[in-house]
């Protein structure tokens, strides 16, 4: 469909929570298209609406081109397991700044789909860690809150020193 400007950190609309999917339409649909091609093109492997200013509960994640997108509707964590798994991350908000956060193994996510359906889906390894990420953006929970407050104050200098440089 088309390439949407994204939203760069710190812009506030990054921390407000996005509303409940209601209407599954072809808008939803165009939106959901529009987020894939923005995501492929940042490049990423999981975007959601609020990263293109639109606060609404939808985000598409794209782990290997030959296996597909995912969409995920009003997408909630139901279960988390107990283990942990510590995984480089980042935003297409925040080109170019990872770092290590820590997130259960392991999740089990209740979710509709384009046309509304409900459904579950149990992950692990990096779709666990995309869907927590994911879904964290949708609560209004920028990846860097994950971070301990030395680690995070470390990746805005890196990214604001990116920004003068770059």
């Amino acid at each position: 469909m088309s390439i949407r400007p994204i939203l760069r950190f710190p812009d506030p609309r990054l921390s407000q929570p996005a509303f409940r999917v209601e209407r599954f339409d072809s808008d939803l649909a165009a939106l959901a298209a529009d987020l894939l091609d923005t995501m492929r093109a940042a490049p990423g492997i999981g975007i959601t609406a609020p990263h293109i200013g639109v606060s609404q509960s939808l985000t598409v994640i794209e782990l290997d081109p030959d296996s597909g997108p995912r969409i995920y509707v009003n997408p909630e964590i139901e279960w988390a397991s107990a283990e942990t798994i510590s995984h480089a991350e980042g935003s297409v908000s925040m080109p170019g700044i990872t770092d290590d956060v820590v997130r259960p193994r392991s999740v089990r996510v209740r979710y509709q789909t384009i046309g509304g359906d409900v459904m579950n889906e149990e992950a692990d390894g990096l779709l666990s860690i995309c869907l927590q990420h994911e879904i964290d953006q949708l609560d209004g929970i920028f990846w860097l809150q994950r971070l301990s407050r030395l680690k995070r104050e470390r990746a805005i200098k890196r990214f604001a020193k990116q920004g003068k440089n770059g």
